[in-house]
């Protein structure tokens, strides 16, 4: 085990050193929650630390390997998970007051494989109320800090995920991506953070917020560890409507290929906004891959720069269709009111935060009679633009390459009363959400004030192995030009 000023042991090595009888689970897990114990006061990335459960389980874990049986490609490895993901008989929020006291009569499909996998629960993290938000500002429970900086915030709407690898709080984490939930945070985080192909990780037991643009996906320390976590959890779910007919996700062959011959894209009409210190970043991460014996072609796209506008109006509409469900009636809080629909209106207004309440406002009335086509509908013509940009991209292209966030993370309440500079960190994130296809952020560098710094990786759909293999060299560059991000603890 590493030392908290050392780099962190990869999941892929803990699991390993588990399974061979090296290490203790018990003993791992018992690190990992002393140093959650020590720092997460002042981080704030959990909602709920599950120590009595994750020590219980740890123990099965060794009991097992005592035993000659494999635990799992995950053995006692320290997973973190957010708590929009249902896990059964412990509270999950949402970090929303309108679930207090709720606790799920069953787990998330992903929860599931994870504990069969020998995955050990440390804790539920803080997030965005209901994935809604780019800083992990808006919640019931309080901002989560960035690890790197604790003035500033670790994005959103998964920051607690992704504080908590940064922190080496757990090896492994996960988020949900509904517009760059995942790959914005760990961009300001410096820890990598993958949103799969649409269908390929199943939903079921997701809290939703935008049904057609929500995926999970791990958060994690290396590509490979990355990998692993993804190949778990990924593969058909028959209780899942809209996950695909196929098995887990082959990611790790992919890892040591290279990228001679790979034609990685350069968006030249990619919208404004990046801050020259990420632009310089994006630019030696273009010369990486160019070293490493790919081919470097310019595309042309001209309707991403709509992706963030079609997005606010798709994403809400659809909020606000699926958190119709909570009026105070079958779970979490309610509050007392002389009929019924006097009840529904006061839960709502007492149980939801004021970013929560802007977009369900926002999607009811994109949704509403004689709005419907002029806002709504025209939003999915235009998702469809986007998407036909993206096939003729990948025509020329294997991959593309774009910034995973504008800049390096912001202070704590810089955008919070600014909604649209806010929703502009999302810009280079949202289209592929809107289009299904993979996105990864990798950790490459740093920036203005020594700020880790995110290179986003884009894919077509069900290639994320190739997303996978462009990946594994950046990080390779990294660790050959010794410029690589260490955990911030």
């Amino acid at each position: 085990m590493s030392s908290m000023s050392d780099q962190p042991t990869t999941a892929v090595d803990l699991a390993r050193n588990v399974r061979d009888g090296i290490a203790k689970a018990v003993d791992v897990v018992d690190e990992y929650l002393a140093r959650i114990d020590e720092r997460d006061g002042e981080i704030n990335a959990f909602n709920l630390v599950l120590a009595d459960q994750a020590r219980e389980r740890a123990a099965e874990i060794d009991e097992m390997v005592s035993l000659g049986r494999d635990p799992g490609p995950l053995a006692g490895v320290p997973v973190a998970l957010k708590d929009n993901l249902c896990t059964r008989g412990i509270p999950t929020t949402c970090s929303s007051k309108i679930l207090a006291g709720w606790e799920p009569p069953y787990d998330a499909t992903v929860v599931t494989r994870l504990r069969d996998a020998g995955a050990v629960f440390v804790g539920k993290t803080n997030l965005d109320e209901f994935a809604m938000g780019s800083s992990t500002e808006n919640s019931a429970f309080g901002p989560t800090r960035n690890p790197h900086d604790t003035t500033r915030v670790p994005g959103g709407s998964s920051g607690g995920s992704a504080a908590a690898v940064a922190a080496n709080f757990a090896a492994v984490s996960f988020g949900s991506d509904t517009g760059g939930s995942i790959r914005q945070p760990a961009a300001l985080c410096g820890v990598v953070g993958v949103k799969p192909t649409y269908g390929a990780v199943s939903r079921l037991g997701l809290i939703a917020f935008g049904s057609s643009l929500d995926q999970i996906g791990p958060f994690a320390h290396t590509v490979s560890d990355a990998a692993v976590a993804l190949e778990t959890i990924s593969g058909h779910d028959p209780g899942d409507s809209t996950s695909i007919q196929q098995g887990p996700l082959d990611l790790s062959r992919t890892l040591d290929l290279g990228v001679a011959g790979l034609r990685v894209g350069r968006i030249t009409d990619l919208p404004k906004g990046a801050s020259s210190d990420v632009e310089e970043r994006l630019e030696a991460a273009f010369d990486a891959l160019r070293e490493a014996g790919a081919e470097i072609v310019d595309v042309e796209m001209p309707a991403f720069s709509y992706g963030l506008t079609a997005y606010y109006l798709i994403a809400p509409a659809e909020a606000s269709s699926n958190l119709a469900r909570f009026d105070g009636v079958r779970f979490g809080m309610r509050t007392p009111a002389p009929d019924t629909n006097s009840m529904y209106t006061a839960t709502r207004t007492d149980g939801f935060g004021a970013e929560v309440k802007r977009r369900i406002m926002l999607g009811t009335y994109a949704l509403s009679a004689g709005y419907y086509d002029a806002y709504y509908g025209r939003a999915q013509k235009v998702r469809r633009l986007i998407a036909n940009d993206f096939a003729a991209a990948y025509a020329k292209a294997d991959v593309l390459l774009t910034p995973a966030s504008p800049t390096v993370a912001f202070a704590l309440g810089d955008k919070a009363s600014d909604p649209l500079a806010m929703y502009l960190c999302d810009t280079y994130t949202i289209p592929s959400n809107l289009t299904g296809d993979p996105g990864m952020s990798v950790p490459f560098g740093t920036g203005e004030h020594g700020l880790p710094v995110g290179v986003q990786i884009l894919a077509p759909a069900l290639k994320d192995d190739v997303m996978f293999q462009a990946a594994a060299a950046l990080e390779r560059h990294m660790q050959n030009h010794q410029d690589q991000i260490v955990s911030a603890s």
